[in-house]
């Protein structure tokens, strides 16, 4: 049954995701580049995410989005298990956002161009000037309503356990006193690890859990790192018992 799921991955998979990636891509471009960026830059993500995930077979169990109300803004946390954390959240968190994303990722071929046309955030830490700028931008994108997704650890996990969390996203949430909501990724490592990127797809369900928003209590570093601790457990304590405990993270 592997091998037989690895012939259709080669002959009927790849070639549709190949194609919708390239149509979404253009249309996402050309859509942004029309009007109404927000709507371009996400609902035609959102259906090539659902459209990867279905056409590869991997079933998708998502609880806790009642925990979410309309018309809120979010900063989103998220563990980083392995590339397919992008289709889970674009295709079955069903909300609109934006991602704070390795500026590496803008090289990437028509996705790349896609994701800057869509206003989606490049965290370059290529020195203080451009940390600043990046925050700002989060900043601005926060302050016009919308949610921002983001993965604290940085870079995702060689051993499916999770690393050390950064502040960024934390330090924004607190400054605009907005409410955090950890969300749990469980499955995504066991179809692709990062050191099998490019390789086969290993058939695993995918799991998303959303857990209650933590609201802010206060202002300052203090509540920051309450609030980063809080999300942390939450999200650890949903994983899968084998992936359980932290692991450091070289890449972090």
């Amino acid at each position: 049954m592997k091998y037989l799921y690895r012939i259709y991955q080669l002959f009927v998979a790849l070639p549709i995701i190949l194609v919708a990636s390239i149509l979404v891509s253009l249309v996402t471009i050309a859509g942004c580049l029309i009007g109404n960026g927000h709507f371009w830059g996400y609902w035609p993500a959102h259906l090539w995410a659902r459209i990867v995930v279905t056409v590869l077979w991997l079933p998708v169990h998502v609880e806790g989005r009642e925990h979410l109300k309309k018309g809120e803004s979010y900063v989103f946390v998220s563990n980083h298990q392995g590339a397919f954390d992008i289709f889970l959240v674009y295709g079955y968190l069903n909300r609109n956002f934006k991602w704070m994303m390795k500026r590496s990722l803008r090289k990437m071929p028509f996705i790349g161009m896609a994701c800057e046309a869509a206003h989606h955030i490049f965290v370059d830490k290529r020195g203080p000037s451009k940390i600043r700028a990046t925050y700002d931008k989060a900043r601005a994108t926060l302050r016009e309503g919308m949610s921002l997704v983001v993965f604290p650890e940085g870079a995702r996990t060689f051993t499916g356990h999770m690393g050390d969390f950064r502040r960024g996203a934390f330090m924004l949430a607190d400054e605009l006193q907005l409410p955090v909501v950890p969300l749990t990724i469980n499955g995504s490592f066991d179809i692709m690890p990062r050191m099998r990127d490019g390789h086969f797809v290993s058939w695993h369900p995918l799991h998303l859990t959303v857990h209650a928003p933590i609201y802010p209590m206060g202002k300052g570093v203090e509540y920051e790192k309450q609030t980063m601790t809080q999300a942390y457990e939450a999200i650890m304590a949903d994983l899968a018992p084998e992936y359980q405990g932290y692991r450091e993270n070289p890449d972090q």
